[in-house]
């Protein structure tokens, strides 16, 4: 398959978001957040509306939020849960949250930042009315749990047509994510609707491998940090291993949070610092981990942020998984020298990542490849290379009693262990890495201590329901009174892949309780 470049800014949406109009409203702050005005449809052309801005401003009586409420029609409301829902059992609410959170095909509406997909799709929910890469596994776990393949195999035919009509899978189904994707979890949707039907691996294979091609080539804009050379997402390191870093091909504040991130940057008075910072906060979002300690340069201090400078634990798992499931892919086939040579890439990267991963220290932690070390942060990252049992039995025994020691809270496992104040951080506990973890401690026979976790997850997402008959996006697992909080907004309710690993989980403890 042909490789296709990601757009870039000032070719999205006709540069609407450099123009002055889209500019005066995120920074007026008429919304709770920038991507409230964002998913707004404008009524015309951008290029007719910045005209009309721009000789309205100047009278007397204009008024900004009036023209926006004239011009710009505002997203319909996902429907109200029927009052009886909130009393029912949680994994019952579940099931009838399923259709809820469903959208048939897209139909493409003029001048919308929404991209259409072919087929029917789960959203996460509360603000997030299109669907998200890396969530998206998470909740198709759950619907193969609750006997919803089609609509699982569907979410894999609409990443396929991404992939097919970008090159690449973005962020989520908006244009102004056009600029970046999230962790590649595609192999693995791939991989799960597998299991039903094996078929399925080499039907997908094509797209399995353009999304490789995307994360591993390089252009001809190098950067050199350290000793090592990078180029978008790749790194090649000062020995000749390849590794892969989060990035995005924009430089400038995300549209979604234009107003957050343009005060963040004000505190730097250099405008490449700014270009840097603004990169690095969209690589951040890139990861799905936006925002986190895990990528300051400096503790404490969110402006020192410096995602593309790491090498995380989480996507170079990924990586190497892709690189597996595509061997797996070939050796299906017989073609034994595609097979053999993707085997080789994978057992490439498990040695770099065994190299420049795993710390002295006892835990895999992420590498900063501009100052040549570990970071400091220590996070719930570190179960990626349990789940895909790139660990020795001794590496896995240091990372369980670490996760045991200081992860292990009342609700669950914490993201970090640093309270910064950012929602991926404590005392927040996230869905997606309670899966990862607790599969991963199963990889290496550590069922105690993974029923443990799973057991500690399902009781305060039941404690949560019970008191506010919603399912959550995030959740406090330090103090079970207490709402999760942090990041540029508040908690969302929903929610995909809580509501999936949830009955992922469910399935998990009674298979257990047979045993």
């Amino acid at each position: 398959m042909a490789c296709k470049e990601e757009p870039t800014p000032t070719t999205i949406a006709d540069q609407y978001y450099e123009t002055e109009l889209f500019k005066a409203v995120q920074l007026e702050g008429f919304f709770p957040d920038s991507k409230t005005f964002v998913d707004y449809t404008p009524k015309d052309s951008f290029a007719l509306l910045e005209k009309k801005y721009l000789e309205l401003r100047e009278e007397k009586d204009f008024s900004l939020k009036a023209f926006v409420e004239e011009n710009f029609e505002r997203f319909p409301a996902l429907p109200e849960i029927a009052a009886n829902d909130t009393l029912s059992d949680m994994y019952a609410h579940i099931e009838r949250m399923w259709p809820r959170l469903r959208k048939e095909a897209d139909v493409p509406e003029a001048h919308s930042s929404k991209i259409a997909l072919p087929k029917p799709y789960i959203v996460p929910g509360g603000r997030f009315r299109e669907i998200y890469y890396w969530d998206s596994y998470f909740t198709m776990e759950g619907l193969l749990v609750s006997g919803r393949y089609e609509l699982a195999e569907s979410m894999v035919e609409n990443f396929a047509f991404l992939i097919d009509s970008l090159g690449f899978i973005p962020n989520g189904t908006r244009d102004y994510y056009l600029t970046r994707s999230q962790p590649p979890f595609f192999s693995l949707m791939v991989d799960a609707i597998s299991r039903e039907n094996p078929a399925q691996r080499l039907r997908f294979l094509p797209q399995m491998l353009a999304e490789y091609d995307f994360w591993m080539r390089k252009d001809s804009l190098n950067e050199s940090w350290g000793s090592s050379t990078a180029s978008r997402y790749r790194v090649e390191l000062a020995d000749g291993a390849v590794l892969n870093r989060y990035w995005d091909s924009g430089d400038t504040p995300r549209p979604e949070s234009y107003r957050e991130d343009r005060e963040l940057a004000e505190m730097l008075y250099d405008e490449k610092q700014k270009k840097q910072l603004y990169r690095d906060l969209r690589a951040a979002a890139c990861s799905g981990w936006d925002f986190s300690s895990r990528w300051y340069g400096t503790k404490g201090k969110f402006s020192t942020t410096k995602t593309t400078r790491i090498l995380p634990v989480d996507l170079n798992s990924l990586m190497y998984f892709m690189e597996m499931q595509i061997s797996k892919a070939y050796a299906d086939q017989t073609k034994v020298a595609e097979a053999t040579q993707f085997k080789a890439k994978a057992e490439a990267r498990k040695a770099a990542i065994q190299k420049y991963l795993w710390s002295d220290e006892g835990f895999f932690l992420d590498y900063d490849f501009e100052d040549e070390k570990s970071m400091q942060e220590w996070t719930l990252a570190a179960v990626y290379p349990l789940y895909f049992e790139l660990a020795t039995p001794e590496q896995a025994a240091q990372v369980r009693a670490t996760l045991i020691k200081q992860f292990l809270k009342p609700g669950g496992l914490l993201t970090t262990v640093d309270h910064s104040g950012q929602q991926w951080d404590a005392p927040n506990g996230w869905a997606p890495l309670q899966w990862m973890a607790v599969y991963g401690l199963l990889n290496y026979g550590y069922t105690d201590d993974a029923t443990l976790v799973a057991d500690r997850w399902l009781n305060i997402n039941e404690k949560v329901y019970a008191n506010t008959g919603k399912m959550m996006e995030k959740y406090n697992v330090e103090d079970l009174s207490l709402i999760s909080g942090g990041g540029e907004y508040p908690t969302q309710d929903g929610f995909g892949w809580t509501n999936g690993v949830a009955l992922g989980f469910k399935k998990l403890m009674e298979k257990t309780n047979e045993q």
